[in-house]
């Protein structure tokens, strides 16, 4: 946003910060939903060019639903179905690290 939108909406009240101030968030906290959503993103990437997500989620002993969250960034899903879920389409270690890595936190 520039500078001048910010100073005007200000002036009309308005109280302007980034979503982990709204939310009042840790570092911590910002960055591990940062890496969460970086590795559902590549999830969904990888899987779609290996498998469908019933095959994915019989493979990690799962359902549909849950691999479709686990792509969509919901709360609710664990690191831990995460990277269980990318070693499952065959990402390598490595690969993981990578992509945490590269979210920026790390």
């Amino acid at each position: 946003m520039d500078q001048l939108k910010k100073e005007r909406l200000e002036a009309k009240g308005w109280k302007v910060g980034t979503v982990s101030e709204f939310l009042e968030l840790t570092p911590e906290e910002n960055a591990l939903i940062g890496i969460k959503l970086a590795l559902s993103r590549s999830l969904k990437a990888r899987r779609q060019k290996v498998m469908t997500q019933v095959e994915l989620a019989e493979r990690i002993h799962s359902s549909q639903p849950r691999v479709a969250k686990a792509e969509n960034g919901d709360a609710s899903v664990s690191i831990e179905l995460l990277i269980r879920a990318m070693l499952a389409t065959g990402a390598s270690l490595q690969e993981i690290g990578k992509v945490i890595a590269e979210a920026g936190y790390v």
